[in-house]
């Protein structure tokens, strides 16, 4: 466009959260109102206790919003509404719309200003608009006019609503919006008219017989699809013309044509005539002849009011108002020339079905022509008009009057002076061109005529240029003949006359390259392939920065773009042949998926699930993970408009291959978010505090699945148990790795486990009769596992509290150590073996062991695997850089654990590889043949089997043959069920649980001895400390075998001290 409307930057980081004055003369310009075409304040009541705190912190005002409505207007009001829709039928349109709005909508946040200042508006307006046509709510085609409407609506508000509070370049910038979206709104009109209008057939009340000129006409151009298509073209840029009118009428409070009576008399001739003055130059006669007959013309002022009075007719005639012209002559006491203009007693001639209808049967029309012929008098207007035309430009009558009988005449040469708009030159082309097939086909019609007939085809088949070398006689029998030369021959040659400097005004040709004149004048061709590639090349992003997530451009061309496309897909979705679909699906969801992610960089989340949900799948799925992934630490407001933008508007589970689903993002999101990514280790810093923290990143991902769906979508209850039942399987492996990684005896709490545990607990209060009443053995199960891991937690967090209250005593010598100091220490150790001895006494209801394993048989060899990402710790805490050496090292020490024997019969195979998204970390698999008792029949050792043990060895730093007291430091871990050709079957839960009692059971013991060791050197006495060992030792509990070398020292250890100290503590009274 020549006005730079980029206002924006030239591009939108999704990661930065930071925000026609045409006509002349009449009347002074009235302060517009602020309108509001749509503006949203409501929200959603959130059933979730983090939200609800939220948004308590965030002071938002909610509200429920009434759902009710009456319909749509029927497809029969629709040309009643399209005629005489205007601005005030917006907000009734909009409010109805709000009312059926979707709950997506409804989380938009309250705009602080009640102004229309800025189009970011019609973000939202169109999504509901769009939301409400892909509902079924309103017809394709009326939702185009509601775009239309829309544009016009919120271009008048910004250039005409308080535009005093602007300084000299925000006004500037403002007029730019305000004017593309009112070039918007041309666009989307001239849409309606090419697709939107539908096709009409001629009724038979409105046939007579015999027929006339004009009824064959209209005949004519319905079924003539080149004559269609220039009357629809001619009825947009007329329709265009008169919004214009309305619209300067409204702001100014006059419009075209305002005169007083009889001003287009000549009273200062007639002055200068009564007064007896005599000049050569002046007409000696009032009439209108007068000129033309003497040679002579009126005085200059009169003259100018002429031109200024025909300028005006000009401008009614441009807008399709030939009613309000004839009466504007009247008026100014021209009654002839509003008689020129309507020969057949004010009877509008255009071939459409919309005049013919309101002429009705013409009469009048019928019996002249039965009279003197079809077409005759038709003809003899139309040669007047040229005549007419000729002569008053040759005699510099005035270029208005020459062109108003121009237009009569499809006399171009006449008429393309005064365009000096690409849609005036447009629309007389058009016009012209229109006339012209129709005079061609009435001159078919007119029998006895022979000779000329010939020479129409003849002249038809011709170049514009050669059409002035067919013998053409000088009468109206030869029309249409004298203009024939001048029109195009189809429809591209008019298009190319647009860009042609010799042919219109300049001002036509720059326009042309504007971004809505090249989208108009491609819906004109019908080329909606390039129309494509033309928007794709105006918001795509760079050729040297190629992130499809960062949106580029206009956003209001994109936001144009994106509707565009979804418009044309629902009104050719029948009609698509395979290359053209395949352009209008490939580029078109480039186009929406850049529209979508400007708004998402916008912060307008609740609106993306309209989009999101017309593109492919993956290109769904992928857009829906980028969001969450970069919106995970943002406020919970905030991940609940993406949760319900994307669970309202995308089916929950996958239908078919063409759209996406919410189960598939939210599985690839959980995958993701297990997933190292490189950078997260750093060697010289501190392991344990790296896994905490990332482990929080891993938890909060909990939190989509914690949200409450609407109770609007289909099977909301079943919605909601499924995303529980995730959120439960889902925090139970998550609890499996954060447990391994939370071993270190540190102070610091497991911050993920805490946080999934946060974001669990309301779910688990609404979801209390599902728990209850379910037959379902995995939810069961799920649940029970999920309790077992609270209290195992909570136990954690009762031992670091102890710890950090010892740290904290330790750094006071004991002579200042107070008593409350001390009683603080004994309270938290007693409470942490209390909590301790409550998780390992469960006999009859064991930690972490299925009251139901899953029993997996086949006939078929079965396999075992389990994959694991690790890092390697020195005795020291350092991560450990590994390399290939040290992978081939590691790979051989992995079979230590077990018996050679074991190893062939088990068939046992262990492979270490360094990672390829993170260096730092090295992968381990692990594959061995099932057996009965481990991944055949019944687990009863509940200790994970081979694959476990080997794992814990290298977990435990006791792996032989290699570097002494090296760990693996293990950051996720999955184990499956695989076939002989190595395809993965399912998951092998029970390996990760036994790896799990192997490693925390004997820990929980072993904390229980140094809290216990804690105590007697305070002086008091555990009170179960000796049925700790016993537990340890008993055949029941079979906790020994669970205990590695390493920390059956460690317990000894221990024990050596407490005895030491018990010893110690009998002796004090004897001392």
């Amino acid at each position: 466009m020549e006005v730079d409307m980029d206002v924006s930057p030239s591009y939108f980081d999704p990661e930065n959260l930071s925000s026609r004055e045409r006509f002349r003369r009449y009347g002074k310009r009235h302060p517009g109102s602020s309108l509001s075409p749509h503006h949203d304040n409501s929200a959603s009541r959130f059933s979730n206790a983090a939200l609800f705190l939220e948004n308590i912190k965030h002071e938002v005002e909610m509200h429920e919003t009434d759902f009710g409505g009456t319909p749509f207007e029927s497809a029969t009001k629709r040309r009643s509404y399209h005629d005489g829709y205007g601005v005030s039928t917006v907000d009734g349109d909009i409010d109805m719309i709000r009312r059926r709005g979707s709950e997506s909508l409804k989380v938009c946040k309250k705009e602080e200003d009640e102004h229309i200042e800025s189009a970011d508006t019609t973000f939202s307006l169109f999504a509901s608009l769009l939301d409400s046509g892909l509902q079924g709510l309103m017809p394709i085609p009326d939702m185009i006019l509601r775009f239309e409407n829309s544009c016009r609506s919120v271009s008048e508000s910004i250039r005409y609503g308080a535009n005093e509070r602007y300084r000299i370049i925000e006004d500037k910038l403002m007029r730019q919006k305000a004017r593309f979206l009112l070039d918007e709104a041309a666009s989307w009109s001239l849409l309606w008219y090419l697709y939107g209008k539908g096709n009409e057939e001629l009724r038979n009340d409105l046939l007579l017989f015999p027929t006339t000129s004009h009824l064959e006409a209209c005949q004519f151009v319905i079924e003539d699809y080149t004559a269609q298509l220039c009357l629809r073209i001619v009825q947009w840029l007329e329709g265009l013309a008169s919004k214009a009118l309305d619209l300067d009428n409204k702001v100014r409070g006059s419009h075209v044509g305002t005169y007083l009576p009889s001003s287009g008399v000549w009273h200062h001739t007639q002055r200068h005539l009564k007064r007896g003055a005599s000049n050569q130059k002046t007409i000696h006669h009032l009439d209108f002849d007068a000129p033309t007959r003497e040679h002579a013309q009126q005085l200059l002022d009169d003259k100018k009011q002429d031109e200024a009075l025909l300028e005006d007719v000009w401008t009614l005639l441009r807008a399709g108002r030939l009613e309000e012209a004839c009466n504007l002559c009247r008026s100014a006491g021209q009654p002839w020339r509003a008689a020129s203009l309507c020969p057949f007693g004010d009877s509008n001639l255009l071939p459409s079905l919309e005049v013919l209808e309101k002429n009705g049967k013409n009469r009048m029309l019928q019996a002249i022509e039965l009279e003197s012929g079809i077409g005759h008098q038709w003809y003899l207007w139309k040669w007047a008009s040229y005549c007419a035309s000729e002569k008053i430009a040759e005699q510099d009558g005035g270029k208005y009057e020459s062109a108003v009988y121009a237009s009569k005449c499809s006399n171009l040469k006449r008429l393309l002076p005064v365009c000096t708009e690409w849609e005036s030159a447009c629309w007389a082309m058009a016009k012209s061109w229109l006339d012209v097939q129709v005079d061609i086909r009435i001159a078919r019609l007119r029998r006895g005529e022979d000779g000329q007939f010939n020479n129409f085809e003849e002249a038809i088949g011709r170049s514009p240029g050669q059409g002035d070398r067919v013998s053409q006689p000088s009468g109206p029998n030869s029309w249409p003949l004298h203009v024939l030369n001048q029109q195009p021959t189809n429809l591209s040659s008019l298009l190319q006359k647009l860009h042609s400097s010799d042919t219109v005004h300049e001002a036509v040709t720059r326009a042309c390259k504007d971004q809505q004149r090249q989208i108009e004048m491609n819906l004109m061709l019908g080329d909606i392939p390039h129309l494509l590639d033309l928007i794709y090349s105006w918001v795509s992003p760079s050729e040297d920065d190629g992130n499809m997530f960062r949106p580029h451009g206009d956003p209001q061309m994109m936001r144009f773009g994106a509707h565009l496309v979804l418009v044309l897909r629902y009104l050719h979705a029948d009609q698509m042949k395979d290359t053209f679909k395949e352009k209008i699906m490939t580029v078109g969801d480039l186009i929406i998926h850049m529209y979508a992610m400007f708004l998402f960089t916008m912060q307008h989340e609740e609106l993306v699930g309209i989009y999101a949900s017309q593109l492919a799948r993956h290109r769904c799925v992928d857009l829906y993970v980028h969001m969450m992934e970069l919106r995970l630490n943002s406020s919970v407001h905030v991940r609940y408009k993406i949760f319900i933008s994307a669970i309202e508007y995308l089916p929950f589970s996958p239908d078919d291959d063409l759209k996406g689903s919410f189960e598939e993002i939210i599985e690839r999101i959980l995958s993701r978010s297990r997933q190292i990514s490189a950078g997260k280790h750093d060697k010289s810093s501190d392991i344990a505090e790296q896994h905490r923290l990332q482990s929080q990143q891993k938890a909060m991902v909990v939190q989509w699945l914690c949200f409450t769906p609407p109770s609007t979508i289909n099977d909301a209850r079943a919605v909601t148990a499924k995303l529980f039942l995730s959120a439960l399987t889902h925090s139970n492996l998550l609890f499996r790795e954060f447990a391994l990684i939370s071993m270190w005896r540190v102070p610091a709490v497991p911050i993920g486990a805490h946080t999934v545990l946060s974001l669990l607990a309301e779910p688990l209060k609404q979801q209390t009769e599902l728990l209850h009443s379910t037959e379902d053995r995995d939810v069961s199960e799920s649940f029970r596992e999920f309790q077992d891991w609270s209290e195992y937690f909570s136990c954690d967090a009762k031992y670091r509290k102890w710890l950090k209250v010892k740290l904290e005593n330790a750094e006071v010598s004991p002579g200042e150590l107070s008593l409350e100091e001390k009683r603080r220490e004994v309270t938290a150790a007693r409470e942490s073996l209390e909590s301790s001895f409550s998780l390992l006494l469960r006999n009859n209801d064991p930690w972490l062991i299925p009251t139901q394993d899953h029993l997996h048989e086949s006939v078929e060899p079965v396999y075992l695997e389990l994959h694991s990402t690790a890092v390697l710790l020195l005795p020291s805490g350092e991560c450990m850089a590994p390399d290939a050496t040290l992978c081939t090292t590691l790979t051989s020490a992995l079979y230590s654990p077990v018996s050679e024997e074991e190893v062939l019969h088990r068939e046992l195979m262990a492979n270490v590889a360094i990672s390829p998204g993170e260096n730092s970390c090295i992968e381990v698999v692990l594959r061995c043949l099932a057996a009965e008792g481990d991944g055949l029949g019944l687990h009863d050792l509940n200790d994970g089997g081979i694959l476990a043990t080997v794992m814990a060895a290298g977990f435990k730093g006791e792996l032989a043959r290699f570097q002494a007291g090296v760990t693996l430091e293990i950051s996720s871990l999955d184990a499956w069920y695989s076939s002989a050709n190595g395809s993965l079957d399912g998951p092998a839960t029970y390996i990760v649980r036994g790896l799990c009692r192997k490693c925390c059971i004997p820990e929980i013991v072993l904390r229980c001895m140094e809290v216990s060791v804690s105590l007697m050197e305070f002086g008091y006495r555990p009170e179960r400390h000796h049925e700790l060992i016993e537990l340890v030792t008993s055949p029941e509990t079979d906790f020994l075998h669970l205990f590695s070398r390493g920390q059956l020292q460690e317990l000894l250890l221990f024990e050596r001290d407490y005895s030491i100290n018990e010893m110690d503590l009998e002796e004090l009274p004897s001392s």
